[in-house]
């Protein structure tokens, strides 16, 4: 089980709407920020499906989510859902007896990856949602996550190409040209790269900090004089990577496992507010398995609502932590 598992129960989940306004917003990408956005534009992204509906899921513990999924197979569409089994099979199974029930082309994900943590989902291979929530509504309510609705066809294309291929348990190689940041192939090398490209800020935050690379890549940048900011749940097993950045004066901002503020997206912005401005945003977790042995998916963009939306959040949330202290030991 993930980190986030050992949290409390938050409040009940938003209810289904019909429609979303992120659904019909202009340009190629549009940002939902959770708890906020609540779980309705994603509701309505599946009740917008007409041919076909591919969903890749680590844990699918939401009965409102499989509703939609099994009204949008009771009106002819092709819906197929990917679940883990390497590590969420015991809480992943209720939802693939209900869903392979009611007539949803279920599967579980190959084995070959230590976990298939990836969390997307592509409507009428139009239109796809990268996120870093897992729909679990228990977690709904409390949890800080983000979700990009991507409406470039190379990315969509991508995306409906790998899940073809993990649903099949086939190979997979990841297309040229396209803004996705992939795992096993690319995240191990592709995020530290984004830090090590920036000039003047760095905005993080993530779940877990158990990447010695990602630490490295962040104390670079703040040796060289960029502003590194580090918004987390504190847990322990992060403490001694904690030292060793705010040892390099990165900034480190800290909720409590008990806050009703969990950190669980994943997401880094570069020089915000400046023409080099980069973001990723993904299901990557800063982790050796996240970053080389799952299959993980990520964005990345200079898109400038986006990466202003995510500017925004973090820093908000960064006023809202507490600041590490480093232990003495």
């Amino acid at each position: 089980m993930t980190a986030c598992s050992t949290r409390g129960t938050p409040d009940t989940a938003p209810t289904p709407a019909a429609a979303s306004s992120a659904l019909s917003a202009p340009g190629t990408l549009s940002l939902l920020v959770e708890p906020d956005a609540g779980l309705a534009p994603i509701y309505a992204l599946i009740a917008s499906a007409h041919r076909t509906l591919d969903l890749t899921m680590y844990e699918l513990v939401d009965t409102d989510a499989e509703l939609a999924l099994e009204l949008a197979a009771s009106r002819g569409v092709a819906v197929r859902v990917l679940l883990d089994r390497n590590r969420e099979q015991a809480a992943n199974q209720p939802a693939y007896d209900e869903l392979t029930a009611m007539g949803v082309h279920v599967a579980w994900a190959d084995s070959r990856y230590a976990a298939t943590h990836e969390k997307a989902l592509v409507v009428d291979g139009s239109l796809s949602a990268v996120m870093s929530l897992n729909l679990t509504k228990r977690y709904y309510a409390s949890t800080r996550d983000f979700a990009v609705l991507d409406r470039d066809p190379a990315d969509v294309a991508s995306i409906d190409r790998a899940f073809d291929a993990d649903f099949r348990h086939a190979p997979f190689t990841p297309a040229v040209g396209t803004d996705l940041v992939w795992s096993p192939h690319e995240s191990a090398s592709a995020l530290p790269a984004l830090i090590d490209s920036a000039t003047s800020t760095l905005l993080v935050e993530n779940e877990e900090m158990a990447s010695p690379v990602v630490t490295a890549a962040l104390t670079r940048a703040a040796h060289r004089g960029v502003h590194v900011v580090v918004v987390m749940t504190d847990q322990s097993e992060w403490h001694k990577a904690f030292n060793a950045l705010v040892g390099a004066h990165v900034t480190v901002r800290l909720y409590a496992s008990n806050a009703r503020l969990y950190i669980h997206a994943k997401a880094i912005v570069a020089d915000a507010g400046t023409p080099k401005q980069r973001a990723f945003v993904g299901s990557e977790n800063f982790s050796k398995a996240s970053l080389n042995s799952n299959r993980e998916l990520g964005l990345l963009t200079g898109d400038a609502t986006v990466v202003a939306g995510l500017a925004r959040t973090i820093n908000d949330d960064a006023a809202g932590g507490k600041a590490w202290v480093p232990s003495k030991s």
